[in-house]
């Protein structure tokens, strides 16, 4: 067999060819993180998404995931394109609909994938691993624990993996490896006594250091989240349609961020600083087209429009908003027809107060 450190170099150059921008290896005992997944799926902190607690110990333990599994390569590419000044000035415009830094380019679980599919071809030669063995947020995998351990960050207080030399916007993906590759150390937690990101948090959802309950997040009332918007949460939201990135945007960390080179991540134009109004008109058709191979179809065309017509509903009042919310009242989703109903209450008790 060849020299395990020999293949780790070689491994690193290739993926630095593909375009990831960082990648570090880690051993498969994440023991105490299973325990923090545990307490975090008791206290119900993951709403609706019963698939986090679907597949029970896998999510932790590698091994079992893939048997044969010893060590995990983590890798991160970035995606930042928008700094704290542009965000700030674009959630300062309640007319503009803002969509997460992550979610203005292409999907990134198949740009990543088709990397991972090159990168493990080449793996092989060295390796007896069979079955799908790379994975990008779309199996049950601890991957910012992994990612922590292989040397790529620390999970910081927000929850998300940070790099003191270049911030947390970055997406992460896995190798799952059988060869007994040199490991790396662990990052050691740079967060010290800062609570900015808890701090911003626009619903509160970051109840205590490292513990987010998603039922609050905004990322997940507008994404995950298939039903309707608890009414305390919806002004809260302002305009953000699609995601939320406060907590990264706080970040002093992130004022070393990497901007994106990946070109599938850069900002569609039709995507970026548009009007509330004209997204809220889409049909379902110009929907499709509009945001084809990218993250915005999570939430499907009623998410979409419940999520605009919060926001249209926090905007100021205007003939046009309104117009904009009227043309909404008769849509065939019940659960559309009930935010717009919301929006325009929002908009008489804004009336009324000037009167």
């Amino acid at each position: 067999m060849q020299d395990p450190s020999a293949v780790k170099k070689l491994i690193q150059g290739w993926s630095e060819e593909l375009g990831f921008d960082g990648i570090g290896v880690a051993g498969i005992d994440i023991n105490e993180d299973e325990k923090h997944l545990n307490e975090w799926l008791k206290n119900k902190f993951h709403g609706s998404m019963n698939y986090m607690e679907k597949h029970g110990l896998k999510r932790s333990r590698p091994g079992q995931l893939l048997p044969g599994t010893i060590r995990v390569i983590s890798l991160k590419i970035h995606y930042f394109s928008r700094d704290a000044k542009k965000a700030q000035n674009l959630l300062e415009n309640d007319g503009i609909g803002y969509i997460s830094s992550y979610a203005l380019g292409f999907d990134y679980h198949k740009t990543i994938r088709n990397k991972l599919k090159i990168l493990i071809g080449k793996i092989r030669e060295f390796s007896k691993l069979q079955g799908q063995n790379y994975f990008v947020d779309t199996a049950p995998v601890l991957e910012r624990a992994l990612a922590r351990n292989a040397g790529l960050g620390w999970i910081g207080k927000n929850t998300n993996l940070i790099d003191k030399s270049n911030g947390s916007w970055f997406f992460l993906a896995e190798v799952f490896t059988d060869i007994p590759l040199p490991l790396d150390r662990p990052s050691k937690n740079h967060c010290g006594s800062c609570t900015a990101c808890i701090d911003i948090c626009p619903t509160q959802a970051i109840v205590g250091p490292y513990q987010l309950d998603a039922r609050k997040c905004i990322s997940y009332l507008t994404i995950e989240n298939k039903e309707s918007i608890p009414i305390a949460m919806r002004k809260s939201i302002g305009n953000r349609i699609f995601g939320c990135d406060d907590c990264q945007t706080i970040c002093p960390w992130n004022k070393f961020a990497k901007k994106v080179s990946e070109r599938d991540f850069l900002p569609k134009t039709n995507l970026l600083d548009q009007p509330l109004e004209r997204l809220f008109l889409w049909s379902e058709m110009e929907w499709k087209k509009n945001t084809q191979g990218t993250a915005l179809q999570r939430p499907g065309y009623s998410g979409w429009l419940r999520n605009i017509a919060v926001a249209l509903g926090n905007a100021k009042t205007t003939e046009r908003v309104l117009s904009t919310l009227k043309s909404r009242a008769n849509e065939k989703s019940a659960m559309v027809r009930e935010h717009v109903v919301w929006a325009l209450e929002q908009h008489k008790e804004k009336m009324k107060l000037i009167s």
